[in-house]
């Protein structure tokens, strides 16, 4: 069963957030709250999210503060971050956005299908994101036990099928999500991260295909790092 994604919506104004949580339902994903920064620093402790949406004007730790915490954390540090703002103070205001880390800068009042949409395309990356490394999982399982006789190689040989099978399902999505996000124009940061996804599918093809038989087996496969 594919677990669903977790999407933190910070804002220090309740009707925020649940407008916030109206527009976003559709995606059917967990949706995790945060009334202030240090709310939100305290969620990322524990649990990891495909996206933030963070309001710039809080009392206290303010959007900015509170994204330059997150980025200082290993575990967190690529997580993408929506900044949310009611007020444009101009392109200066914009720019110290992106430079705290955000890979979108939305005024409000902002179009709900754009949100969604915009969401909705870092929740895909997440999620194939995680798939990959499911796939990593298996393909080290398969190295670290593919010494066996011949009894452990017929499971091997099922389990290679199975894990190709898999991986190949996930590289047909990952290739569909790359071409929607160039013809829409997306995100510079989107894009960036779908090639980066599509590079580790091919290095953990080509490992798996250095399996197969007459290829020199498991001694012939890369490390996985």
């Amino acid at each position: 069963m594919v677990q669903k994604a977790k999407i933190l919506l910070v804002d220090d104004r309740p009707e925020n957030l649940l407008a916030l949580e109206a527009i976003l339902s559709a995606l059917d994903q967990t949706l995790v709250r945060a009334s202030s920064g240090e709310e939100a620093l305290k969620a990322l402790l524990t649990d990891d999210f495909a996206v933030i949406l963070l309001d710039v004007q809080m009392p206290g730790m303010d959007g900015f503060e509170t994204a330059a915490h997150i980025k200082r954390r290993e575990r967190t540090r690529d997580i993408p971050i929506i900044f949310l703002t009611a007020i444009n103070h101009g392109p200066h205001h914009t720019f110290r956005g992106y430079a705290a880390g955000a890979v979108d800068y939305i005024s409000k009042p902002f179009d709900p299908w754009v949100l969604r949409a915009k969401v909705s395309v870092f929740v895909d990356l997440y999620m194939k994101n995680c798939q990959l490394k499911e796939q990593a999982a298996l393909l080290r399982l398969q190295l670290e036990g593919g010494k066996g006789g011949v009894g452990e190689g017929k499971e091997s040989a099922g389990l290679l099928a199975e894990l190709s099978a898999r991986l190949a399902a996930v590289e047909e999505q990952a290739e569909a999500l790359s071409k929607q996000l160039n013809e829409e124009s997306a995100d510079a940061a989107a894009v960036a991260t779908a090639a980066h996804l599509e590079r580790k599918l091919t290095g953990l093809r080509r490992a798996l295909d250095a399996l197969e038989p007459g290829t020199g087996g498991a001694s012939s496969v890369p490390s996985q790092s």
